[in-house]
């Protein structure tokens, strides 16, 4: 009679485990692992300490920052005296609607010229494929220069005019060849079912393209997305009037010292507000939308950035 052996039951890894290391590969020691654990605590610490003495600074009162001779490191007496006045419906609330407005729309508008177009080039073989796609490589490395383009944006009467904060910077060609890499490496074979079911081009966009697609188009709508609130150079050579200045050239003109809002330097120099504080907290209000978009964003890194390029 042969008697049965119970195996051990195969525990399945666990998503928290380290990958399989190849057999070629000698395990790191301890040494080498301290080591690493050190300088990403290092890099980590070098990253988050500004970013804390910023946040701590701007929720300090003006008796704390006196006391602590400028840049506050440990919080006392936290206040939102800052934030209050900032957003209480002066020039840096309207700077902010202003960059929200413009970061949406630009947005949304180089999105869809930037899909439309990297489809187009990912169809190899149609009309002008190689022509076109010639021409936006030789835009990387050749432009017109600052003087020409301020001209071309003059005389389509675009100065004080937010469209001249969106149209110049509205496409970027290196964002386009990513988009292009990713929509060639789909199953062509998928496509071609769909235009035999009688699917046209701007269905397959919509309906089979863009939803295998949503890890690069998460990514590069970010970079857009981002491109326009940190924007500030446009502003500064096309708008003459305060009044419509984005909030990155406000928090300029703050951090420079060059002209506060009329309230705001009313509080400033009465010794209600402390003016570093002002400053510190338009760097967290310019800074919070990246911070709270990147982590969702990330994930899709690998797969949108890595891809599309090598695919490319």
């Amino acid at each position: 009679m042969t008697a049965v052996i119970d195996e051990p039951p195969v525990r399945e890894p666990s998503r928290w485990a380290a990958p399989p290391r190849p057999v070629w590969e000698e395990a790191p020691s301890k040494s080498g692992v301290a080591g690493k654990g050190l300088v990403l605590a290092l890099a980590c610490l070098g990253i988050l300490f500004p970013l804390w003495i910023i946040v701590v600074t701007s929720l300090s009162s003006r008796k704390t920052i006196d006391r602590a001779g400028g840049l506050v490191m440990v919080p006392k007496g936290i206040t939102f005296v800052a934030y209050k006045e900032l957003l209480s419906g002066g020039q840096v609330t309207r700077a902010t609607i202003i960059s929200i407005a413009i970061a949406l729309v630009g947005t949304l508008f180089s999105m869809a010229v930037s899909v439309l177009c990297a489809y187009g080039l990912s169809r190899i073989g149609t009309l002008g494929h190689r022509w076109f796609l010639m021409l936006l490589l030789a835009t990387m490395f050749f432009s017109a220069g600052l003087i020409p383009t301020y001209l071309l944006v003059q005389s389509l009467g675009l100065t004080d005019s937010y469209l001249a904060l969106i149209l110049p910077s509205a496409v970027s060609v290196f964002n386009i060849l990513v988009l292009r890499g990713f929509f060639m490496g789909i199953s062509q074979e998928l496509i071609d079912s769909a235009r035999i079911d009688g699917a046209g081009d701007f269905r397959i966009l919509w309906q089979i393209v863009m939803p295998l697609s949503r890890a690069v188009l998460a990514v590069i709508t970010l970079f857009y997305a981002v491109g326009y609130w940190s924007a500030w150079f446009n502003a500064s050579l096309y708008l003459n009037n305060q009044d419509m200045m984005p909030l990155q050239n406000v928090m300029i003109q703050l951090v420079q010292k060059q002209e506060a809002p009329v309230g705001l330097g009313q509080a400033i120099k009465t010794g209600q507000l402390s003016g570093l504080a002002v400053q510190m907290a338009v760097m967290v209000m310019a800074l919070l939308p990246v911070a709270v978009l990147s982590p969702f964003v990330q994930k899709h890194f690998k797969k949108g950035m890595l891809t599309g390029a090598v695919k490319g």
